[in-house]
């Protein structure tokens, strides 16, 4: 064993604590990258990825939640370049391919005919690899179903496959299973069965989230009253005050109903420590200036609008309404 000198000994203990700490702001800067974006301040979270990819361009992690931000804002390009760079850097992550068919799909959904068809084909892979990857990623799981039911044989949809996805997610994740059926149904116009299945998925969940998709399934189908009673017990049943809220006053501006309910529960939304980015702080701005616009408020509208560009500088949507304002 060659022999070290106390001072050679120091030097390597101090090199040793100067890596850890290193590895440690780095893993603060990402959490905070994180942090930053279930806030909606994607303009911070933007510049801290940055600055991680500028000394790690391999980081996966960062190239993650960096796609993630352009998804956010809607910008399907960029998104997708981050996303490759991630499941290029990490294949192995579920999540990142889950996030690359999400961008894959953001860009589908405003493309010709004939991209959408080929972008479709690369969403299923993606799904698919995602859920092949980690079987209880039941986001994934959701996304896939979502997309067999959507999605045309033609690309690798079918209903037939959403079924069978619907009895592997049965035992583990009985509401959601519950929920895959209702689509299945509704695809096929069995509003009855629909119905049945999205009671289902209330009953074994009792969740904010299934609450919420019965109120939708409601309001899809005309039946007012049925959708208020939903969207209340799933308003009451969310006492974090997560993303549910924002998407109980989209139904309700939708069905045109209850806008003073509608604004409430966005604010209250804003107002909570729950955020995420399944619906950023931001957007959630402007669906209130949106909603404060129509009910003949312009001032307050655009305050709503200033506070998403604050957050996000470059939401197209956000300056749209601005100018307009």
């Amino acid at each position: 064993m060659p022999f070290t000198t106390p001072r050679s000994r120091l030097r390597f203990t101090f090199s040793l604590a100067l890596l850890l700490i290193s590895v440690r702001f780095l893993m603060a800067d990402t959490t905070q990258a994180t942090a930053l974006l279930q806030q909606g301040r994607v303009d911070e979270a933007a510049a801290s990825l940055r600055e991680i990819l500028s000394t790690q361009p391999d980081d996966a992690q960062a190239h993650q939640l960096l796609c993630r931000i352009y998804y956010a804002q809607e910008m399907a390009d960029n998104a997708i370049h981050e996303c490759e760079l991630a499941a290029a850097n990490d294949p192995a992550s579920s999540d990142n391919q889950m996030w690359l068919g999400r961008a894959y799909g953001l860009k589908a959904s405003h493309a010709n005919p004939f991209s959408a068809l080929s972008l479709a084909v690369k969403v299923r892979i993606a799904f698919e690899r995602a859920v092949q990857l980690d079987a209880e990623n039941i986001h994934a799981l959701n996304d896939l179903g979502e997309f067999y039911v959507d999605a045309p044989n033609l690309v690798g949809g079918g209903l037939d496959k959403a079924r069978t996805l619907a009895g592997r997610m049965q035992p583990r994740f009985p509401s959601q299973a519950h929920r895959l059926l209702a689509l299945i149904a509704e695809k096929k116009r069995e509003i009855g069965i629909a119905e049945a299945e999205f009671s289902n998925a209330v009953a074994t969940g009792k969740t904010p989230e299934a609450y919420i998709d019965l109120g939708h399934f409601y309001q899809r189908h005309n039946q007012p009253e049925k959708m208020a009673d939903a969207l209340q017990s799933g308003i009451a049943s969310d006492h974090r005050k997560g993303p549910c809220l924002v998407d109980a006053a989209s139904i309700l501006t939708d069905a045109h109903r209850s806008p003073e309910l509608a604004e409430t529960l966005l604010r209250a939304y804003l107002s909570s420590s729950a955020k995420t980015d399944d619906a950023p702080a931001f957007k959630v701005h402007v669906q209130l200036g949106d909603l404060l616009a129509h009910q003949g408020n312009p001032a307050a509208a655009h305050r709503e609008y200033a506070a998403a560009l604050t957050l996000a500088s470059n939401y197209a949507p956000a300056r749209k309404a601005m100018q307009g304002s």
